[in-house]
């Protein structure tokens, strides 16, 4: 996965970590670390893209969403207040929030500084996105191409690269995949009999999805891996027999499993 020694691979369930060095660093300087931030993926990372013209149910605009945000409205974030986008943004002394590339009116500033790229109920596998009507991660890019557009009729082709060089780059996607193609609906256990087997061509398509976005200009990427998936609330429910609401401890083994070969791929 990696494409430069720059490109980092993480795990959400880590993000602690993560966070505690981003406070370093705020605390050292006012400058930004990164010119922008770019962010692809599903949920995790939405901040609303799906609010925008899509025919997916996926939409993050009820309470109790957004009731810890400055203003207490739901608008589109899959969590009660910032996303992890929001919160590196901030810490990196880029921005307060990082608006989704479908918003209207987006202002020239915004587009300089960055934009969320992500749909909620996406997936690294175009098959995930069937189900959820959302936009795939592989689809992602053509919007970004649209942002490249506009940065450079902004800032000129040399200073949009510039920028797209020095960006930091989110990608968070997969739980969709399995949760969706493996665990609830058995559409691809019947194509990859083992969890295995399915795990390595997610983590294909996620290399030729990193590779699209190098091609594209990005040289600070960074991955996320899968979280316990099986202590995910939506997990716990569709389990009927887990009527005392412990985890399952198979699929976190398959998210330690796939977060292992995430981190030793390249």
């Amino acid at each position: 996965m990696t494409m430069t020694s720059k490109t980092i691979a993480f795990t959400l369930f880590i993000a602690t970590t993560l966070l505690a060095s981003c406070n370093a660093a705020a605390n050292s300087t006012t400058k930004p670390l990164f010119p922008a931030i770019l962010i692809f993926g599903d949920s995790t990372v939405d901040t609303g893209n799906n609010n925008y013209p899509l025919n997916t149910i996926f939409r993050a605009t009820h309470l109790p969403y957004g009731i810890d945000l400055p203003d207490h409205k739901a608008n589109g974030r899959f969590s009660n207040g910032k996303l992890i986008p929001d919160i590196l943004a901030s810490k990196y002394n880029i921005k307060q929030f990082v608006p989704p590339f479908l918003q209207p009116n987006l202002s020239d500033q915004e587009i300089v500084t960055g934009v969320c790229f992500a749909s909620a109920g996406a997936g690294y596998d175009d098959q995930t996105s069937l189900s959820t009507q959302a936009i795939p991660v592989s689809q992602q890019p053509k919007m970004f191409k649209r942002y490249i557009a506009r940065l450079k009729s902004i800032v000129g082709d040399k200073k949009a690269m510039e920028i797209i060089n020095n960006a930091l780059v989110v990608v968070s996607a997969g739980p969709n995949d399995f949760i969706l193609n493996y665990y609830t609906i058995p559409s691809r256990r019947l194509e990859f009999a083992r969890i295995s087997d399915y795990q390595d061509f997610i983590l294909k398509r996620l290399d030729n999805f990193v590779r699209e976005l190098y091609s594209l200009g990005c040289r600070n990427i960074m991955v996320g891996g899968l979280p316990p998936m099986g202590c995910l609330p939506i997990q716990l429910t569709a389990k009927f027999r887990n009527v005392f609401r412990s985890c399952l401890e198979q699929e976190n083994r398959d998210s330690v499993l796939y977060n292992q070969k995430l981190q030793n791929s390249d």
